[in-house]
């Protein structure tokens, strides 16, 4: 299984047992506000907007909240202006974290995050220095016993997807960003839903961990997450099937 599988797959097992909605929420929120704000309203129009509230809607997030969201993004109401950042590091075993930040107050945020790297063995980097390793990707998981494996290639493909993995389990399949939305819509003419459905940013280079690294990796993953201005984290650590399986219970 790629490295990125591993990394994918201890996330959703993550994203399943987190009980803290009202923090998940908020991160749409700000996804949602930063995309209206850039992109506008409309939805056919702005596809980050799409894509932001069809991520909310899949976690249950009431349409008061989105419709909200949408208002401040384009001015319609006030509200806090959230600015996009990004921060680079290094964590136990030199693996890279990319981290993706949402915040009305930079200078805070960026300490805080600095804080964190430092806490849980990690450094923070210069700008540029791992986010070349990360390519925006779109990742559509399916379940195996949704639909045949040779029906998944053919029909991926053809929509505009450029690799199915069927050796990891859930199935995944890899689009260039923009072709998520079309191979999602022809997965769905074919009554397929998949377990989830997102851009993401996946390295093609793996640095191999111990099992102890792995568990540090994600304590620091788990840190950074937690706190309330960070939209996403990325990593490229690659552990063994065995140690994967005991990470993801």
């Amino acid at each position: 299984m790629s490295g990125h599988s591993k990394w994918a797959t201890i996330k959703r097992k993550k994203a399943a047992t987190d009980q803290a909605r009202g923090k998940l929420f908020s991160k749409f929120i700000k996804e949602i506000t930063i995309a209206a704000r850039h992109g506008g309203g409309d939805l056919e129009a702005n596809p980050r907007l799409r894509s932001a509230i069809n991520a909310a809607k899949a976690v249950n997030m009431p349409a008061g909240n989105i419709e909200r969201a949408v208002k401040r993004g384009t001015g319609e109401v006030a509200g806090a202006l959230y600015e996009e950042a990004q921060y680079e590091g290094y964590g136990p075993g030199g693996v890279a974290l990319l981290v993706e930040v949402a915040t009305d107050n930079r200078n805070r945020t960026a300490g805080d995050v600095r804080h964190i790297f430092t806490k849980h063995g990690g450094s923070l980097g210069e700008a540029g220095s791992v986010s070349y390793l990360f390519k925006p990707r779109g990742l559509i998981v399916i379940d195996k016993g949704a639909i045949d494996e040779d029906a998944l290639m053919e029909i991926a493909l053809e929509a505009g997807a450029d690799d199915v993995h069927t050796d990891s389990d859930p199935w995944e399949v890899l689009t260039p960003q923009g072709a998520l939305e079309a191979v999602k819509e022809a997965l769905a003419k074919h009554k397929i839903t998949p377990l989830s459905a997102e851009v993401t940013k996946l390295s093609s280079l793996q640095v191999p961990v111990s099992e102890k690294e792995a568990e540090a990796v994600l304590r620091l993953v788990d840190a950074l997450e937690d706190h309330d201005d960070v939209q996403k984290v990325y990593s490229n650590f690659s552990v063994s099937d065995e140690v994967m399986a005991k990470l993801s219970r």
